[in-house]
């Protein structure tokens, strides 16, 4: 059976012009970047000429990328860097409460060593609200860190007004842009942010590997300590070919940018309908209109994502319920809750995120299947039968 993937925003297949010119450096193209004689020249040279790419899907200067292990890492380096570094002057961080759990237990971890932290409500459709920020921020404020595009209900966020309001206090402004970069135009110095994450394999690059933006002036010390890679702000060998693979990625997704969300956001809008039309009592989730055109977040009232999703998964379909990185979770989505869903409505939802390979025939098989499980599902479950007795 055919695997039908509907789970872009975990993760992407990498794109066969990427795995291409990663493989010369897995085998003869090896050597050590940081060593002095030719082969290792031309390596090294291959890692400056992807920073320039990345640098440029940003709209930044390579000298303001570092490539770091991933999104979670990015944000891990960019919101304890600036703790350390600025303790003395605060010790007051503002995130929003649907953060990826790559920042929200950063945070935590931090109010563990003496932090304060404020988690900012959004309004019903995912939004934090500039005035909301600006009431929080507090004269030992040093950091506020909001996400740029939500991975589970896709909303985008009001990212350059809400860094105009930190800087109006002198407070730094980080962007975890995981799900933003490489499926929208991002431009640092238009958002104004002082440090942006993103992860490769978003968008059809490798995993492990991503890239931490930091503003020109902004100083924030190193997390891995050992040589001086990366011009000292994160220690050990490069994973060259993934280095590489994140500058092929980056260079495809410019060139593809437009024409991808010509093609997926009619697919995407197509499914909404259709599914919403044949299926009773569904909620969609996120702006309707501020969202990523490849997302489509619903809860079905009466059931459990975790069942659709397993029938969805024997007839081929690939979706999930919310972020990967909860999905063995019993909770129901932090984001769902924060959005003002109540939790047994929460707990049926199911999350579609779209990609260059879905097809109208994706599209269609999903709207064959899911409307039988509902139906299948909700016959036997006593709490959709209490609703329809009542």
């Amino acid at each position: 059976m055919k695997e039908i993937y509907m789970d872009y925003n975990a993760t992407t297949p990498v794109d066969p012009g990427v795995s291409e010119a990663m493989l010369p450096y897995l085998r003869e193209k090896f050597h050590n970047p940081s060593s002095i004689y030719s082969g290792a020249k031309e390596v090294k040279k291959a890692i400056e000429e992807a920073r320039e790419k990345v640098a440029r899907l940003i709209g930044t200067k390579p000298k303001e990328v570092i490539f770091i292990g991933g999104g979670s890492e990015a944000d891990n380096h960019a919101i304890k860097g600036v703790a350390f570094a600025l303790r003395g002057k605060g010790n007051h961080i503002i995130t929003s409460a649907i953060e990826h759990h790559a920042v929200l237990h950063t945070c935590q971890f931090l109010e563990k060593m003496g932090f304060e932290v404020t988690y900012l409500p959004v309004n019903r459709y995912g939004i934090v609200e500039p005035e909301v920020l600006k009431e929080a921020i507090r004269e030992e404020t040093i950091l506020v860190s909001i996400m740029m595009a939500n991975n589970e209900i896709g909303t985008m966020e009001p990212i350059k007004e809400l860094a105009e309001v930190a800087h109006e206090r002198g407070v730094l402004f980080h962007t975890d842009a995981v799900q933003a970069v490489g499926k929208i135009p991002v431009n640092v110095k238009e958002l104004g942010v002082d440090m942006l994450s993103l992860s490769a394999h978003k968008f059809y690059g490798p995993k492990g590997v991503g890239g931490l933006y930091v503003r020109w002036g902004v100083k924030i010390p190193s997390l891995i300590h050992g040589g001086g890679q990366e011009r000292g702000r994160r220690a050990g060998t490069e994973n060259v070919a993934g280095i590489v693979g994140a500058g092929r990625a980056a260079e495809i997704a410019m060139e593809e940018m437009d024409e991808e969300e010509r093609k997926i956001r009619p697919l995407r809008d197509k499914l909404e309908k259709e599914l919403v039309g044949r299926i009773p009592q569904v909620i969609v989730n996120g702006h309707p209109e501020k969202r990523l055109y490849n997302t489509l977040n619903i809860c079905v009232k009466g059931i459990e994502g975790e069942g659709m999703l397993a029938l969805l998964d024997m007839n081929g379909i690939s979706a999930s319920s919310g972020s990967a990185c909860t999905s063995g979770s019993l909770e129901p989505s932090h984001v769902l809750l924060a959005i003002g869903l109540p939790h047994e409505i929460a707990h049926g939802s199911l999350r579609f995120s779209l990609g260059k390979y879905n097809t109208e025939e994706d599209v269609d098989k999903v709207i064959e299947v899911l409307p039988w499980i509902v139906e299948r599902l909700r016959a036997m479950s006593p709490f959709w039968k209490e609703k329809e007795d009542a």
